[in-house]
């Protein structure tokens, strides 16, 4: 069963930092300096940060196509 079904509702359309930098393969430091140069759109939960999936994915299709 995955993982994401035992997390809350508002939750499971948000991706880490770690798991957007393993899928990109970059650092995470990459990931963080996009987040703070708002290339790329972050939510706080916390002191931490969580991408929305659709920003995620939506930024996917940006790097295909160009």
């Amino acid at each position: 069963m995955p993982e994401e079904l035992n997390l809350p509702m508002a939750c499971q359309g948000l991706m880490t930092v770690s798991e957007v930098a393993a899928r990109w393969r970059v650092s995470k430091m990459t990931v963080y300096r996009m987040v703070h140069s708002e290339a790329l759109g972050a939510i706080r939960v916390g002191h931490r940060f969580r991408i929305p999936r659709a920003v995620f994915e939506a930024r996917n299709q940006l790097t295909r196509c160009t």
